[in-house]
């Protein structure tokens, strides 16, 4: 979506899908609701460095899309760091059946 700097409207609705489409926009760690998705939570943060970079956003506006993806990268993060337990436990496991 593009959005110029006079166009509010539109950008305030785009903010609100951003953050709709997190499960708990609230929580910076991985939310737990099956509907979340690493993949479209890192699309996500791409189109919003997308916009940042554009230079069509007004200074407030990048802290506050700027905040949005730190968010979305702490959920990325703790996704993975829950993934790589669940490796290394795996790892671990077949270890502890070799011998």
């Amino acid at each position: 979506m593009n959005i110029s700097p006079g166009s509010n409207a539109a950008y305030s609705k785009q903010i609100e899908a951003d953050q709709d489409s997190t499960p708990d926009s609230r929580s910076s760690e991985y939310p737990s609701q099956t509907n979340w998705n690493y993949e479209a939570t890192v699309a996500q943060v791409e189109s919003i460095l997308s916009r940042i970079e554009s230079g069509e956003l007004d200074l407030a506006d990048v802290f506050e899309q700027f905040s949005t993806a730190v968010r979305y990268l702490k959920q990325c993060e703790a996704f993975l760091a829950q993934r790589q337990n669940q490796v290394d436990l795996l790892i671990e496991t077949l270890t502890d059946e070799e011998f």
